[in-house]
């Protein structure tokens, strides 16, 4: 590595990093509102191009412009992408946060600063390479205007790391081919920033990096998509024809994802009609009782939110609850309580979703590991809302619905037709003597219902107030109560009907259990445990109320660990409410400060649980 200072003052050359090949992680520091992400998105897409396993974390603030943002990408070849929070490389962009992201550079790491101007000699260690590159100054002998000069420099450093990491140019320059189009003028502005930052790299420094990145095989079954595009396809495909919402991080791109595709595909080409409803309501109350009404008339209808939405929704959806109307609600959780931290995530709503509203509620809740498990839940969701005619959960969070992760290519299978469920047609309703509302006829707690308007025989009011098995009102003790123990029953059945958890089992004493994007952070964590030693089996569970396999998985260890991405525990809570497991086997993994959880905060909890003799090992 060719000679690199600080303000001037020449450093101790630090010893030689190990070469990492497809193995490192970087982090770019910048600040909000500076059009950086547009060049993270152009590094990361380049990477994936490579056939390259990459990931993308994008650390953003909650207001508008000029509070610092950070964005980390994961490279690993082997496909891990929980964040890892030990990084190899960094770019500090932002004068602001240089000594924490100093801080947060490994001992032999790279970091990449804008050398226009003179780095505080204090922020200088002995045990990192820094790579003073002048971005501002070779941006402003090169564009006019200050606008221009500031995204370009965003651009060069994408050249920079370029040279640095051994990223391929020609799958830079056909991105941004791809990006403009036919705007020639700004395809060449871009390429020739990226060209700055690539040859002046190329040329003080010895390139490529030790950690550095090499073409795999082509991403061809792979594609980059973020979990709340892949849920707004997903309501598409499952034939979703109504979305209401209120607008609120980090849920609000699914509507508009949800829009988009239905412009594209719900459209009639001859008349130029929409073939769906999008409304935008005055508050998430609101738009749950938009929800609610366009289901009981027989659409197939949605509404996004995360926690703050839910509460308010509450008392519609214990009316979708009691009166038996089939609606989805999508939960991207945020961190709490109340405002809490809008632009961080966690698992904080899991209790909220499950025993949403007053009274005596539980509701079917799915959880997606990643936007794959987006698109194919939010698909059984409906199926299952229809089928069991009750509330149902997506309970996604901001880690997997607004950074972009790759996956395999999403499937469909062009055989499917929605479950409807029990939902009677007018020559059915024309062969009965009478039809009631909620009488259960079968004895599998699930009554049929009709849609208004198909048959005069099927109109009925839907009843969120006290009724008996008839539809009609009553406050008699026991035709309630008889009502209310059938609706348990229905959502008790749903167990078998809910996706099964997935079990990793080598015969181990310990179990780990994690749920939606705590995944891929608990699957490192006990590759990781095995390497010092600690066989782990592995459940991952994906669906509420649980299966019965959840409860044989943690009867069948000596301790279960629980990760939980929440300060009070809350899959440990619902675990011991609803299994048979004692409640000493079950012990509690917690992060909860609004970062993506890595298996390093999974191994240093159970190393620290193992440590007080929880069980011999």
């Amino acid at each position: 590595m060719k000679k690199a200072s600080t303000n001037g003052h020449s450093t101790p050359t630090p010893m030689p990093t190990p070469p990492s090949v497809n193995d490192f992680a970087l982090k770019i520091g910048t600040v909000n509102g500076t059009g950086s992400a547009s060049a993270n998105g152009l590094l990361m897409q380049a990477i994936f191009h490579m056939g390259v396993p990459v990931s993308g974390k994008n650390i953003f603030p909650s207001n508008i412009q000029g509070l610092p943002t950070w964005y980390e990408m994961r490279v690993n070849a082997t496909g891990h992408t929980a964040r890892t929070g030990r990084f190899q490389v960094l770019v500090a962009m932002n004068s602001q946060t240089y000594k924490k992201d100093v801080a947060e550079l490994q001992t032999g790491g790279y970091l990449v600063y804008d050398s226009s101007w003179p780095l505080d000699a204090s922020l200088a260690r002995a045990d990192v390479h820094f790579l003073g590159i002048p971005l501002a100054a070779l941006c402003n002998q090169e564009f006019e205007g200050a606008r221009e000069r500031l995204l370009m420099k965003n651009i060069a450093y994408v050249g920079a790391l370029s040279a640095l990491l051994d990223v391929d140019l020609g799958i830079i320059e056909h991105l941004l081919t791809e990006q403009y189009g036919a705007k020639k003028a700004l395809i060449a502005s871009n390429f020739k920033a990226v060209k700055l930052g690539y040859d002046h790299a190329r040329e003080h420094f010895d390139c490529p990096l030790p950690c550095r990145l090499e073409r795999m095989a082509p991403p061809d079954d792979y594609i980059l998509i973020d979990g709340n595009t892949a849920a707004g396809l997903g309501c598409v495909y499952a034939g979703a024809t109504v979305g209401a919402w209120y607008p609120i991080t980090p849920s609000t791109s699914l509507m508009d994802a949800f829009r988009r595709f239905c412009a594209m595909y719900r459209r009639e080409k001859e008349t130029g009609r929409n073939k769906y409803l999008v409304v935008q309501a005055e508050d998430e109350l609101a738009a749950a009782g938009v929800v609610l009404g366009a289901s009981w008339a027989g659409a197939r209808a949605f509404t996004p939110t995360s926690g703050p939405g839910i509460s308010l929704m509450n008392e519609f959806i214990g009316l979708a609850y009691y009166a038996e109307v089939p609606a989805v609600f999508v939960d991207v959780q945020r961190v709490g309580p109340s405002t809490g931290m809008p632009t961080r995530t966690q698992q904080g709503d899991l209790m909220l979703c499950a025993y949403a509203s007053h009274g005596d509620t539980k509701h079917i809740c799915l959880y997606p590991a990643d936007p794959s498990e987006c698109f194919e839940l939010a698909v059984a969701a409906f199926d299952l809302a229809d089928r069991f005619q009750t509330p149902v959960f997506l309970v996604s969070d901001l880690d997997i619905g607004m950074n972009d992760w790759r996956v395999k290519k999403l499937e469909w299978n062009d055989q499917y037709r929605p479950d409807r469920g029990k939902l009677l047609t007018a020559d059915q309703l024309d062969r009965m003597d009478a039809f009631y509302r909620y009488l259960d006829v079968d004895g599998d707690g699930i009554t049929a219902r009709t849609v208004p308007g198909v048959h005069p025989k099927g109109a009925f009011f839907t009843r969120g107030s006290g009724h008996n098995k008839y539809g009609a009102y009553t406050e008699d003790s026991d035709e309630y109560a008889e009502v209310l123990a059938r609706v348990a029953r229905k959502i008790e059945s749903a167990r078998s009907h809910v996706p099964s958890a997935i079990i990793h089992s080598t015969g181990a004493e310990i179990g780990l259990v994690a749920l939606g994007s705590s995944d891929g952070a608990a699957r490192e964590a006990a590759e990781q445990l095995a390497t010092q030693g600690i066989q782990v089996d592995y459940m991952r569970i994906r669906g509420f109320p649980f299966g019965s396999e959840v409860d044989q998985f943690l009867n069948a260890h000596e301790v279960n660990f629980i990760i939980d991405q929440n300060r009070d525990g809350q899959l440990r809570r619902m675990l011991v409410l609803e299994t048979s497991a004692p409640k000493d086997k079950l012990i509690s993994v917690r992060y909860y400060a609004g970062m993506p959880i890595s298996s390093h905060h999974i191994v240093t909890g159970v190393q620290q649980q193992l440590a007080q003799g929880v069980i011999a090992v």
